[in-house]
């Protein structure tokens, strides 16, 4: 599956942005989607994932309840709502599908096989 992230942008902190993943080649339907980022001369850092039960999405502490992850199987796309967003949210951001993920390696990068080219998104202070 191919997939294909976009929405990033340059916003002020406080603003929002809205980021979406599109898959082609196959449906998203039975992945498990995730997003994560990455700042200049930093690790790759989990975001969030959402399971294919469509169950509640999981979060990483330094997000939760600024970003909401949702999915849409019908259009093969996944999505992430960022709020409230502050300069250290400035980073490339990747959307992740995998198969077949434990719980516990649901934030480990290298338990996903398919990436976005990934998008920016630069919080200005």
């Amino acid at each position: 599956v191919q997939l294909q992230a976009s929405g990033g942008g340059l916003v002020q902190a406080g603003g929002s942005l809205r980021l979406s993943c599109a898959a082609s080649g196959r449906t998203l339907r039975g992945y498990t989607l995730a997003w994560f980022r990455q700042a200049t001369g930093k690790e790759r850092e989990f975001v969030g994932v959402i399971r294919p039960t469509n169950s509640n999405p999981i979060y990483a502490d330094s997000v939760k309840g600024r970003f909401t992850i949702s999915r849409d199987n019908a259009k093969s796309t996944l999505y992430v709502q960022m709020n409230s967003l502050q300069p250290e949210d400035t980073a490339v951001y990747y959307c992740a599908a995998g198969q077949s993920i434990i719980y516990s390696n649901l934030g480990v990068p290298s338990s996903y096989h398919n990436w976005g080219q990934g998008t920016q998104v630069t919080v200005s202070s």
